[in-house]
């Protein structure tokens, strides 16, 4: 299905204000529920009357002859009738009942009536608020799509806080008022008007009683909530500014931990709030006062009917019958009016904040959104030479950053810009991927201004890599296919989507959002020079390899767990590896470096609780401290007989770690290291010691036991060395392991994935499942003579790729934070290099690396570039970080002050006196 969007002065024009915005996209669903509105009004009508009719004829006999007579119901006329044939034309004649009957009659007509009320108000509101959820996805979708075409300049003044502020909670509330822009005033008045009017057909004097005070309700409350809706301005701004002040404080925590400024950070907070709190209190304070005057004039109405109504009804000049139904309908009329009054209130708010938001998301010299219009076709090759002719380029302040630059790039040259920091080099780099517009000057490729070629070219075509690489909180393979992700691929022939999938297309149209489809298969294998899934895998590892990425991921790999279908894939060969393993590990060389696990022995490198557990936990209930409170296992350490022991255990070692950490400081590395009690429970353990000194096991509280349980339970002896745990504990840990699984709960199965030599580990990692077991604590140069074991069966065994592939899933973090600057910028220039571009952009991409590292990453790119294999090249910018580096490129610019001060070969620059040579020296 080819995608889709609302043209573009549909999507973007958001300078009608709110109701010219909410009209132009609603008209038609607005005009249909108007009409249904206004044939709802006769019913409620009815509703009114039929009071009146039920007290006055079957109760009070009027209408009947005597109390056996009958009188005739439900006769119906044509419609105006009367005005055209001098006299009424019956439709239907109606029927003949008695009191009692009439009274039965009635009352389920006026029940009916009820449901028919209620449905008309169950479908309008239900319509209206689908209507307005419509509506408040189209305009969130459009002020992201605004934020995707801001220029670059302008993301320098914003606070992404206050941005995803402004998009998730400011146009909350434009959502509720924009399904009842039209409808709710229409409604509204409605029900009002058609209350008024009957009420006046009751009693002339009665009706303007009530209108008089609903234009006193009127004119007077809208008056008194102007001053809400300033403080309302007021609070949203400073919502907003603190919003952006606390991300400010949340990308800023180490300069503020560093500098000592928390508590001046604490103080600038407090200021803020207690700046909204005044807004507030002032808010609550009118806002209920407002409240109070309005139903005092409700309920003054009532007050006058009884008073004047019972005086015209003593006097006979108003029935029963009216005079309840006056006072029934008027039940019914403060509800409308106020929530006009409140509709009211809400669009003059509304307008306020949507003008607001509206300003925030209209910047000068945006991207036209025609540069990104979804293209599903390749991109065309750029041909021709990149030229720019008598090129400035200014910052925000007016700062030149480059001045009168002519400079050329031919296909497939490699060139090199160099200079000091922010000499030109780096900004002609920006200019190249329109990260940077030009002030002057004329900047093209081949036939084509930059400024004229859509994303869809650019993007695909020129592959740019600066020094601090955007990476989304995803998976590293994800990262690294990223530059692939420009369209989705059509659908299979004879695919359907089902109902859902076509509900979902539907309502994405209706709500002007763009439909294409994010589940889908986004990945273009073509400009990956590849044709399907498993051919891209290949190349994806060929490009980890040449960028040097290779054994991070097959590290990580590692030290990631594998999911359900990876297992039943590798299961058998991960299986084989353990055995390889193995057979390597009790080789002479290798023999005593590791303990197996063993199901009916005590792995003594393994801690107290990973040997009762015998397996990894799968939940947060069987994890650290969390284990020693665990039902089954504490039932089965008190069945045993165990608890007492490890109990003790647990209270040697708080007075041995009371002792070591009582004169170290909170952040000495030895907590760490010894990995029992965290710096802020030491204080906890010492008042356990406390309490529990001279006290039996019996007599020491639960939740006492189970802190002092818990420090035994992380106990290894190897490691901490403290001589607590014998043979005779262990084998006593042992028999308590096997209680605990010989009739274990449906919890613990379900919460631990237990060792078997038999079975790979689901809650282990890829390593710790070969492995098997735990390598010796304090053997030197131990791990590193069983992780080369290790890497040696998995090379043997050809399961190199499944590590990797284990790797590419291991979750990046936000911004890339789980990984380092320089695998970072590998990733960066890896997603460049896979959708092999027509020019490649380096922005002092590796400045992070070691000068050799660079070179060596560096010459592979460029002998990439140069193609191979009927593969074609590339053109490459580097924009180096070392000078030196740019001996290997066909040519160097060399920048000095924004401008270009010397370019030709670099053999050419260095065998005369040149900047270069200096620069290089």
């Amino acid at each position: 299905m080819p995608a889709t969007t609302a043209p573009a002065s549909k999507t973007t024009d958001l300078s009608r204000g709110v109701f010219g915005y909410v009209w132009q996209h609603t008209w038609r669903q607005q005009l249909w529920v108007i009409a249904i509105i206004l044939v709802s009004m006769p019913f409620l009508f009815m509703s009114l009357d039929l009071p009146k009719q039920i007290v006055n004829g079957p109760i009070q006999g009027k209408g009947f002859a005597d109390a056996a007579g009958t009188a005739t119901y439900f006769k119906f006329d044509v419609p105006f009738s009367g005005f055209f044939s001098g006299g009424p034309v019956p439709l239907f004649g109606g029927v003949q009942l008695d009191r009692m009957s009439a009274l039965v009659a009635l009352s389920c007509f006026f029940l009916l009536l009820v449901c028919i009320n209620g449905g008309f108000k169950f479908y309008i509101n239900t319509f209206k608020g689908r209507l307005g959820e419509r509506m408040l996805r189209r305009l969130r979708f459009q002020l992201i799509d605004r934020v995707l075409r801001f220029p670059l300049p302008y993301f320098r003044k914003l606070r992404s806080a206050e941005v995803a502020t402004m998009v998730k909670d400011e146009v909350e509330p434009l959502g509720g008022f924009i399904g009842d822009a039209f409808v709710q005033p229409v409604f509204l008045l409605g029900q009002a008007l058609t209350t008024m009017i009957f009420i006046i057909t009751q009693n002339f004097y009665l009706g303007m009683i009530a209108a008089g005070i609903i234009a006193i309700q009127t004119f007077i409350i809208p008056r008194l909530r102007k001053r809400l809706l300033v403080l309302g301005k007021q609070q949203q701004l400073t919502a907003r500014d603190l919003a952006g002040r606390v991300g400010e404080v949340v990308e800023g925590i180490a300069e503020i931990r560093v500098n000592d400024t928390s508590n001046f950070e604490r103080a600038d907070v407090a200021s803020r709030l207690g700046k909204i709190f005044g807004i507030r209190y002032e808010l609550f304070q009118r806002k209920f006062f407002v409240k109070f005057l309005n139903n005092f004039l409700a309920q003054l109405t009532p007050f006058l009917f009884y008073l004047i109504g019972g005086y015209f009804a003593i006097l006979g000049q108003l029935d029963i019958g009216q005079l309840v139904a006056v006072i029934a309908a008027y039940k019914d009329l403060p509800g409308p009016i106020k929530e006009l009054i409140d509709w009211d209130q809400q669009r003059q708010d509304v307008e306020i904040k949507f003008t607001q938001v509206v300003e925030q998301f209209t910047p000068d010299h945006m991207v036209p959104s025609t540069l990104q219009r979804p293209v599903a076709t390749a991109a065309a090759a750029l041909l021709g030479p990149f030229e720019a002719r008598g090129l400035t380029v200014t910052d925000e302040t007016g700062a030149k950053l480059v001045e009168g630059v002519d400079m050329t790039i031919q296909p497939g040259e490699r060139v090199a810009g160099v200079g000091e920091v922010n000499a030109g080099a780096e900004t002609m780099a920006e200019v190249l991927v329109r990260l940077q517009a030009p002030s002057s000057g004329r900047v093209r490729f081949g036939d084509h201004a930059i400024d004229d070629l859509p994303e869809a070219a650019t993007g695909r075509r020129i592959a740019y890599l600066g020094p601090d690489p955007y990476l989304r909180n995803t998976t590293l393979r994800d990262a690294l296919l990223l530059g692939l992700m420009h369209h989705p691929a059509a659908a299979a022939p004879g695919a359907d989507a089902g109902e859902a999938r076509a509900g979902y297309l539907l309502e994405a149209r209706l709500s002007g959002n763009i439909d294409l489809d994010v589940n889908a298969d986004w990945l273009d294998y073509e400009a990956a020079g590849v044709t399907d899934a498993a051919s891209l895998a290949r190349r994806l590892t060929d490009v980890l390899a040449l960028v040097e990425l290779d054994d991070s991921v097959f590290e990580l790999g590692l030290r990631s767990r594998l999911g359900p279908a990876a297992l039943d894939a590798l299961g058998p060969r991960l299986l084989a590896a353990r055995t390889a393993l193995g057979a390597r590990l009790a080789s002479k060389e290798l023999a005593g470096l590791v303990v197996p696990f063993n199901a009916e022995g005590y792995n003594s490198e393994a801690t107290v609780g990973e040997n009762m557990l015998f397996g990894t936990a799968l939940e947060p209930a069987f994890e650290g401290n969390a284990l020693a409170r665990q039902p089954h296992l504490v039932s089965v350490l008190a069945e045993t007989k165990l608890d007492v022991e490890l109990v003790a255990i647990g209270a040697s070692i708080a007075r041995t770690l009371a002792e070591l950490f009582s004169d170290l400081q909170p952040d000495d590395n030895l907590y760490q290291e010894l990995g029992l009690m965290k710096a802020d429970e030491l204080p906890v353990y010492q008042a356990i010691l406390s309490r529990t000194a001279g006290k039996t096991f019996a007599q020491t509280n639960a939740a006492d036991r189970a802190a002092l349980l818990a420090l035994a339970l992380g106990y290894c002896e190897p490691r901490h060395r403290l001589n607590l745990m014998t043979p005779d504990i262990a084998a006593h840990v042992v028999r308590a392991r096997q209680r605990l699984f010989s009739n274990p709960p449906a919890a613990l199965t379900r919460g631990v994935a237990f060792y078997s030599a038999d079975e790979f580990n689901a809650g282990s990692t890829l390593e710790d499942n070969i492995l098997f077991g735990r390598v010796v604590y304090g053997i030197a140069d131990g791990p590193r003579r069983v992780g080369e074991a290790l890497r040696a069966v998995i090379r043997d065994l050809d399961l190199r790729e499944a590590v990797l592939e284990a790797g590419l899933g291991f979750t990046v973090g936000s911004g890339g934070r789980r990984l380092s600057a320089a695998e970072r910028q590998k990733i960066g220039l890896a997603r460049a290099l896979l959708k092999r571009p027509d020019l490649l952009v380096v922005n002092r991409g590796l400045s992070t690396l070691g000068v050799r590292s660079q070179q060596g990453i560096m010459e592979r790119v460029l002998a990439e570039a140069a193609g191979s294999d009927g593969q074609p090249g590339f053109a490459v910018y580097w924009a180096l970080s070392t000078p030196a580096l740019a001996k290997a490129f066909d040519r160097v610019i060399v920048f000095h002050d924004g401008q270009v001060a010397e370019q030709g070969e670099p053999a050419t620059l260095l065998a005369r006196e040149s900047r270069f040579k200096r620069l290089t020296s």
